[in-house]
């Protein structure tokens, strides 16, 4: 595999950083997938005067012909397939099923989008005025700065970054400092595909200081007209609260403590794959992983003798073969992944063995060399109690907790107590908990006899309370998010007509009555 220095690319140019970064493969430790050069903030700001520059002349494309730009995105993306996410499985570990599944996403959401360029509509609406039109178009906001994680790094830069594009707007993309190599493949799929002129995408690599200090002189300079950010709930606030200041709303896409809860008159095996995947799936490093398993008491020990035994079949280990689970994304990930593992008292119950998989804590049937790389037991912790830390905070990682509940009042009680509200759900065969749970929920996805984990293209997608501000990607949603409502009224009548104080009244007999 080819280990070219990466750098950022700024109109069109790379543009050298200082300090110098390997990324290396998760899965296996001592490989290096590429180097990467962190800019400074000043780069930052350079690569929003080159979007801010760019995009009027961006915004004069006509939106059918940028629509066509984004089908030939797709159409490039799928030629690429197989190749992407290989660099996708390589960079972050993530099991090729899955990135395959992630790239995927890409060209469903060119598909969705490439004919939105014909649908940008407005309104005609009718004026109270005579000789008077009043009309709505949608504009785009300007120059947009995404920063975005690395647990999905080319599908969800492309949730932002492909409806942003076809509404007009130009790009700043932060992406994670630990999938350099695939983020630049992203990048030059994109701008060849799509023929886009210099300036109107640009790459910075730089780390969260500099990138904040950049984001900030840029917002300071009115370089950068809309923040989109996908990461922690933490980060996201101090986001949310730098935009605010500059009378900005930011599209935050944060964490989740997912909660999936389980009736009595649940499908139990249908309810363990959904619980199998939504909890261990990318080793359960999702925004929308599963965080804990909300089940009735009267089958809470089938489900969870039914659980410990599916947990213990997966298959985890080499992510280049057919196996639940990889490793971590990343050293950092596995430190914090410790701590939640610390998180872990007295009073619960583990099912099987926790903590780094090595020789002295084997994995039966472990694919590869588990010394390999940073390769994690997935965790099963019952007795959770609803004042744990365990309960109330999302784990990033495989741990999944197990608590019981009485009457499905309590159980929604629950689920919203640890007050995230990005995805939920509910295994029943009742409808009207299906439909009692979906009203109820504070949660902004909800899924019924399926995981917490699975987007489509065409779908909102976005959380409430810690997990967002309530802005929603995917769809025609998010076009809300990179457009502004704009109003036209156009009075060709010759004389100034006053809304409100010039309307022809017409005058109604209230004294009117039938006979009886």
């Amino acid at each position: 595999m080819s280990k070219t220095k990466i750098t950022s690319v700024v109109g069109g140019e790379p543009v050298d950083g200082g300090r110098t970064v390997a990324s290396t493969n998760p899965a296996r430790t001592a490989d290096v997938v590429g180097e990467v050069a962190f800019a400074d903030a000043a780069t930052f700001v350079r690569a929003a005067e080159s979007a801010k520059a760019a995009q009027r002349d961006w915004a004069a494309v006509p939106a059918p012909i940028r629509g066509r730009a984004i089908a030939h995105i797709g159409r490039l993306v799928e030629d690429n397939k197989e190749a992407l996410a290989r660099l996708v499985t390589a960079e972050i570990g993530k099991p090729y099923a899955e990135a395959l599944g992630e790239v995927q996403e890409i060209v469903d959401t060119c598909d969705f989008f490439l004919g939105e360029g014909r649908r940008l509509y407005g309104q005609t609406v009718p004026s109270e005025m005579p000789d008077k039109q009043l009309f709505t178009h949608r504009v785009p906001v300007g120059a947009v700065a995404v920063i975005t994680a690395g647990n999905f790094p080319v599908a969800v830069p492309s949730w932002y970054i492909v409806p942003a594009l076809l509404a007009g707007n130009t790009i700043v993309w932060k992406p994670a400092d630990y999938s350099p190599v695939v983020s630049a493949a992203f990048h030059e799929i994109f701008v060849r595909g799509g023929g886009l002129p210099a300036g109107v995408f640009n790459l910075i690599f730089a780390d969260g200081e500099q990138t904040f200090a950049g984001l900030e002189q840029s917002l300071e300079r009115g370089l950068i007209d809309k923040i989109g950010f996908t990461g922690s709930s933490a980060v996201g606030r101090e986001i949310g609260a730098l935009a605010g200041r500059h009378l900005q709303n930011a599209c935050l896409e944060l964490g989740g403590k997912n909660p999936l809860v389980i009736t009595p008159n649940a499908d139990l095996d249908l309810a363990v794959e959904g619980a199998l995947f939504s909890g261990f799936g990318t080793a359960g490093q999702r925004c929308t992983s599963l965080g804990t398993v909300i089940v009735h008491e009267s089958v809470h020990d089938e489900f969870l003798a039914r659980f410990g035994k599916a947990v213990e079949a997966a298959k985890i280990g080499d992510p280049t073969q057919d196996v639940l689970m990889g490793p971590m994304l990343d050293q950092k990930f596995a430190d914090r992944y410790e701590e939640y593992l610390g998180w872990i008292k007295p009073h619960h119950t583990v099912i099987g063995p926790t903590g780094r998989v090595t020789a002295d804590n084997p994995r039966s049937g472990f694919a590869g060399d588990p010394a390999a790389g940073l390769f994690y037991h997935p965790a099963v912790v019952d007795g959770v109690r609803a004042d744990d830390q365990l309960f109330l905070e999302e784990t990033f990682g495989p741990i999944v907790g197990v608590i019981t509940y009485r009457d499905l009042d309590e159980a929604i009680d629950l689920a919203n107590r640890p007050g995230y509200g990005l995805s939920s759900a509910i295994y029943t065969t009742d409808p009207q908990e299906a439909f009692t749970f979906r009203n109820r929920i504070g949660a902004g996805m909800v899924s019924i006899n399926n995981s917490t984990s699975g987007a489509e293209a065409h779908l909102p997608f976005g959380g409430n309370g810690k997990s967002g501000n309530g802005s929603r990607q995917s769809g025609v949603w998010v076009l809300d998010q990179f457009t502004r409502w704009q109003s036209v009224n156009w009075d060709y009548s010759g004389r100034l007509q006053k809304a409100q104080m010039d309307t022809v009244e017409l005058t109604p007999d209230r004294d009117f009555r039938l006979e009886s």
